[in-house]
């Protein structure tokens, strides 16, 4: 996989200032409890993989979490008036059906000591991660980032369209897990041993996330609109 160019690499400011954003929409906006914030490195690269219900998990993570973070962002959502804004932001555009130049992006960022975050579901749905994408894991074998599991609850309530905006101080819920670290076996195969990762971190995750539901009484959607009509009368 080839470095991007020098300017394709998002800088460290749009983060920087674009968390603050998030942290308004998080703290003010939503009333959004933070469990285990403490689980993210302050330093060093990173990778933050969440799982993904709706819109706003994006600016929830990165308003709550403890350092900058550059999120891998549909590229549909880079057209039109907001693609100057998340490109201000430091975000990075990935083209769900490849995804190498968002990679080689994410890569770059993480070598240079910057954090990454993941949706590795891929889709907004029912956040229970039924389906990963194995994106997250290869960026943690070739870079040794730490991937931070990170459940987000909330956001989106059964019956709501994938797009939808939470109310008014709406209360959601993020927990981060514990720091995995995967790495490669000699005498595996690269096959192998990323879906092996993939499936490590997978686990990690769908745990975190049953777990967060127990804990917070907030329970993730019974529907995945991106698959199928939301059934009438759930709100």
């Amino acid at each position: 996989m080839t470095k991007p160019p020098l300017a394709t690499i998002p800088g460290r400011s749009g983060p920087a200032w674009s968390r603050w954003v998030g942290r308004f929409l998080a703290k003010v906006v939503w009333s959004t409890r933070v469990v285990n914030g403490s689980n993210l490195p302050l330093d060093g690269p990173v990778l933050v993989a969440a799982n993904h219900t709706g819109l706003m998990d994006g600016p929830v993570v990165l308003g709550v979490a403890r350092r900058p973070l550059h999120i891998l962002v549909k590229d549909s959502m880079f057209r039109g008036p907001l693609g100057p804004v998340l490109r201000a932001a430091g975000q990075i555009p990935v083209d769900r059906q490849g995804g190498r130049s968002a990679l080689t992006t994410a890569l770059a960022v993480l070598k240079r000591g910057g954090a990454v975050g993941v949706f590795p579901e891929g889709n907004r749905g029912r956040g229970d991660l039924a389906e990963v994408r194995a994106g997250v894991a290869w960026l943690a074998l070739t870079s040794g980032a730490p991937v931070v599991p990170v459940a987000v609850l909330g956001t989106r309530r059964t019956g709501q369209k994938v797009g939808a905006i939470p109310g008014f101080r709406r209360r959601l819920y993020v927990e981060v897990g514990e720091p995995i670290v995967v790495e490669r076996t000699p005498g595996v195969s690269g096959r192998v041993t990323l879906e092996a990762a993939n499936r490590e971190i997978r686990d990690a995750l769908s745990a975190l996330v049953v777990g967060a539901v127990e804990r917070s009484g907030i329970a993730l959607p019974l529907d995945d609109p991106n698959r199928e009509k939301a059934p009438r009368g759930d709100v």
